[in-house]
């Protein structure tokens, strides 16, 4: 990751979490989101990694930052990987990613009955832009307001964005010996995701045509 812009994967674990005594498909799969390039919009930071979820785990926060403003923050999130060396029934794997992003919406948006399935497929189009292999995908999409009263009367109606995923990450050949998923790309299909609830266009020259949410922290008419 660029040391200027994004912080270093940090673990943890029963056997030393990201170190030398953590078991190897961990250490790689740590290298692999330490070595992933996102746009330097999004700023990673790690997080304490959950400890009850899996033997190993680690944890980031990310947050995309206005290109305009780099003081404005235009959404946030944050991303965990779990292992587990004996695998779990659940997640038909040893490896799961666990997903949080959050972005504002203009008021009138949030009651779009298309709004759900459509942010829903903006990660699944990412993961697959990416390459990123993937199975067992589940989570909610979910919008809150708030009005204000009294004292905060003033301030504007804000509604709130929240995508929760999970999804199991898988080897790009199953087949090949010692085959193990590659992080990296997950990461960076997930941090797209930020960017598009953030609305920022697509980076020149990916292809994408997927619509964005604007800038504002909410998504034009779909």
């Amino acid at each position: 990751m660029a040391a200027a812009r994004q912080g270093t994967a940090e673990g943890s674990g029963s056997s030393g979490g990201g170190g030398d005594g953590a078991p190897l498909p961990f250490q790689r799969a740590m290298a692999a989101l330490n070595a992933a390039h996102t746009r330097p919009e999004v700023q990673l930071s790690p997080l304490p990694a959950p400890r009850r979820l899996a033997p190993f785990s680690c944890a980031l926060s990310a947050a995309v930052m206005d290109p305009a403003d780099d003081s404005a923050e235009l959404a946030d999130g944050r991303f965990v990987l779990l292992h587990d060396p004996a695998g779990q029934e659940s997640w038909q794997s040893t490896f799961r990613v666990v997903t949080l992003t959050r972005t504002e919406l203009e008021p009138e948006m949030a009651g779009d009955p298309l709004l759900p399935e459509v942010t829903w497929s903006w990660l699944t189009g990412a993961l697959e832009a990416q390459s990123a292999a993937y199975s067992d995908s589940s989570g909610t999409v979910t919008r809150s307001g708030s009005s204000y009263f009294g004292g905060l009367d003033e301030r504007p109606p804000q509604t709130e964005l929240e995508i929760r995923a999970s999804w199991t990450p898988r080897p790009d050949d199953p087949a090949a010996p010692d085959a193990l998923p590659d992080m990296g790309v997950h990461l960076i299909a997930w941090s797209e995701l930020l960017c598009q609830c953030a609305g920022l266009p697509p980076e020149a020259g990916d292809g994408s045509s997927v619509v964005s949410l604007p800038k504002r922290r909410g998504p034009q008419p779909l």
